[in-house]
Order: structure tokens, then C-alpha cells, then sequence
């Protein structure tokens, strides 16, 4: 872990300047979803940063977005990988473990304004729902856009690095991403998620995510 944070540090110390974004703090508000009674992983949340521990196991966590960052157009953040997951088909359901993703959750402001209050269960199933998941895992090309074997048409995948350890930041145009994966321009940005799967391999993911904006 010492590895890892040092290497947050200096990606934190060199990252251009983006004071002028909110940043969503990793602290209260942060909710862990359960895909399985059996099945949990280890969250560590500092303010700043987020630390997954991934043992044979499957969840993701989530916060809703307050409204004046509903037009989040833009997402920037550093994260690491200490341990890592094999590569695998991340098309393919019940095989398509991964490091880590960070899902950004957009609906239309009407159901936007409905949905609020609920769980992202409640989001992520609802039919106007689009989800775009940028992904440190898999075998796949850095960029390629790739459908989710759960979401359907709500859901895709960008990936960002293949599945291996190292760090690095990110800088993401979600609007010109959301017009590749779905043919249209992005609604309501109405929350954000991070997810580690390691259930289907049986090894262990250990990485943290920190500096997380949205402009």
C-alpha cells in the first residue's frame, strides 16, 4: 500500500491545474451496493481518496450528484493498482473481472428530479438510464468503446488501461465519450460509482482512486 500511495502522490504533485472543478469528495454519502448476500468488498474512504481492497469478491459503491453538478461535462482523477486481476473478456458474463470502473450515471432531468432519493439499483435499471463506465481491466485496446453484458443498451464500457498494476491520471470528455457509446448528447449527470470484480477469477484487486472532479 505504500507503493501505491506514493505513486498517488506524485501523480497528485505533477497533475495540471484543475482547482476550478468540483471535486467529489470520497466521504459521507458514499453507499455500498451488494450484488450478493456472500459477496463484499473492503472500502476505505479518506476525503480525498478511496482505497478497494477486491478478495474473490464483487460490489460496487456509489454517491448521488447534488443538481449544480448535473451538467458535469468533463471528469478527471488519479488511481493505482497495487494488485490486479488477470485480463479477460470484458464482454462476457460471469468472466469480465476488472481492476476497477468508475460509472458516470446520467438520465433525463424529468426522471432525474423523479429519481431522487432512490438506490442506484433503481438507477441503473431504469430504462432511460445511459451509464458510462471507463474501465482499468480486460485485454482490450485503450479507447474502445464495448457494450456491458448487463446494462444492455444503458451501459458502456471505455476502457482506460488493460488489466496489469501502475498508476496514472485521467482526463475524460464525457460528452464526446456519451456521443460515441449512445449516438447523442449526454442528459443530467445524476451520480457516480466505483465498482472492483474479482469474483469470477478468485484473485484480489488492490488499488485506490483519488482526486476525483467534474467540470
Amino acid at each position: 500500500m505504500r507503493k501505491l500511495m506514493t505513486a498517488l502522490v506524485c501523480l497528485l504533485a505533477t497533475a495540471p491545474g484543475m482547482a476550478e472543478a468540483g471535486q467529489i469528495a470520497f466521504a459521507e454519502g458514499w453507499k455500498e451496493q451488494r450484488f450478493s448476500l456472500l459477496s463484499s468488498n473492503d472500502y476505505a474512504l479518506d476525503g480525498d481518496s478511496l482505497g478497494v481492497r477486491s478478495d474473490g469478491t464483487v460490489s460496487l459503491l456509489w454517491t448521488a450528484l447534488p443538481r449544480d453538478m448535473w451538467q458535469g461535462r468533463r471528469a478527471s482523477w488519479e488511481w493505482a493498482v497495487e494488485r490486479s486481476v488477470p485480463a479477460t473478456d470484458l464482454t462476457r458474463r460471469g468472466g469480465d473481472d476488472r481492476n476497477l470502473s468508475l460509472y458516470f450515471l446520467f438520465l433525463p432531468e424529468a426522471a432525474a428530479l423523479e429519481a431522487r432519493g432512490k438506490g442506484v439499483r433503481a438507477l441503473l435499471d431504469n430504462p432511460q438510464a445511459r451509464v458510462l463506465m471507463y474501465v482499468w481491466g480486460g485485454a482490450h485496446p485503450r479507447g474502445q468503446v464495448l457494450p456491458s453484458p448487463y446494462l444492455g443498451a444503458r451501459g458502456r464500457s471505455v476502457i482506460q488501461r488493460q488489466a496489469g498494476t501502475g498508476a496514472a491520471a485521467e482526463r475524460v470528455d464525457l460528452r464526446r465519450d456519451h456521443r460515441r457509446a449512445f449516438g447523442e448528447p449526454p442528459q443530467s449527470l445524476v451520480g457516480v460509482a466505483v465498482s472492483s470484480d474479482s469474483d469470477d477469477t478468485g484473485t484480489r484487486v488492490l488499488a485506490r482512486i483519488a482526486d476525483l472532479r467534474v467540470e
